[in-house]
């Protein structure tokens, strides 16, 4: 199956693959690893938040098994009021439904995006390709190229 984000990632010339899951397969990062053989952490979830102040959205993106903190991220951003963004500003943005948002490609010119430091060790990551069942395998590096993110510390410091 042929989705915009593949075609999006062909005209940059990144090597990806491409893997499919059963579309029954119970939404979440953990359940998509399981399905596809790899750990949580590399599944990424790609989530939106939205400045208050401004009524900017951004994406990041961390690892399945991990959350951003809430200070780091308003660090990374540059505002103190954030949210998370609700289903149908997310959808009327990315044209994407919750739960299998690529991470580039639907992006309006000067929209930021984020990435976990820490998935910078990964070999490989997986993104939603925009829709459920289908998943795109990705070096992290291209990842960052793709979606034109910035990489910042967002998650704690494990010991």
């Amino acid at each position: 199956m042929d989705l915009p984000a593949h075609h999006y990632l062909d005209q940059l010339n990144l090597p990806y693959r491409r893997l499919a899951f059963p579309p029954t397969t119970e939404k979440g990062a953990a359940n998509v690893a399981h399905a596809l053989g790899f750990t949580e952490r590399q599944m990424v979830k790609t989530l939106v938040f939205e400045v208050a102040d401004t009524a900017e959205q951004v994406l990041i993106m961390v690892g399945g098994d991990q959350s951003a903190r809430s200070g780091l991220l308003k660090k990374a951003i540059g505002s103190r009021n954030i949210q998370m963004s609700k289903p149908e500003s997310v959808l009327n943005l990315t044209g994407y439904v919750v739960g299998s948002i690529p991470p580039f490609h639907w992006q309006p010119p000067n929209f930021r995006s984020f990435l976990e430091a820490s998935l910078m060790h990964e070999t490989e990551l997986g993104v939603g390709a925009g829709q459920w069942g289908e998943e795109i395998i990705i070096t992290p590096s291209n990842l960052v190229i793709a979606s034109r993110a910035l990489v910042v510390p967002l998650v704690e410091v494990e010991s």
